[in-house]
């Protein structure tokens, strides 16, 4: 996948469709990627400004209690983590997981030097609706909208959620040419996800 490919995947990827949908899961108290993937926020916000609590971008340095990370627009924001940030990354996790070049949204409030100090960071979570076109041991073969996904099964992550039940470890019921909608994270750089969830009908 060369340059622009990837950027147009991570685009179109991250999250569905736009940033803000990260926003409406902060406002509502939940943090899991799902709350993420599904709700719209309600916000004290001018249409079409941005949310100047909220920044999305890729990581560009590490230090400690702080990442410096770059917009789409080559703006540049520092991000303030601390032991009480919630951290996702496939799965919950702390903010050792961040690496340079790490896709990011981050939800908090600023701080007077312009500083987000973040109440909860995603790191490279997608929300993508696909076709299954082929079913692995250890990876699911996916199109979304003509690109062509790897998604890679994670053993103790990895659950599949049929017609709204609960989540279960069993694959076996998703089928090739069927939809489904997939939550997980982008392996940087590439067209590869691995999957924390998979919503599809049995």
């Amino acid at each position: 996948m060369d340059s622009l490919g990837r950027r147009r995947f991570l685009s179109k990827a991250v999250l569905g469709t736009t940033a803000v949908t990260v926003v409406g899961a902060s406002t509502i108290g939940s943090f899991a990627p799902e709350a993420v993937a599904g709700q719209r926020p309600k916000l004290d916000v001018e249409p079409g400004a941005p949310d100047p609590n909220f920044v999305d971008g890729r990581v560009r340095s590490l230090g400690k209690g702080e990442l410096l990370v770059t917009s789409a627009d080559r703006s540049m924001h520092r991000i303030h983590l601390t032991s009480a940030t919630s951290v996702w990354k496939l799965r919950p996790t702390t903010a050792d997981a961040a690496k340079v070049g790490d896709g990011l949204y981050a939800r908090g409030v600023r701080l007077p030097d312009g500083t987000l100090a973040a109440d909860a960071v995603w790191l490279n979570i997608v929300n993508l609706q696909v076709h299954i076109t082929s079913i692995g041991r250890t990876a699911l073969h996916l199109d979304h909208h003509g690109d062509r996904i790897v998604g890679h099964v994670v053993a103790g992550t990895t659950a599949a959620v049929y017609n709204s039940t609960p989540a279960v470890s069993d694959l076996s019921l998703l089928q090739v040419g069927k939809h489904a909608q997939v939550i997980g994270a982008w392996r940087p750089d590439t067209n590869e996800v691995d999957l924390a969830t998979v919503y599809a009908a049995a």
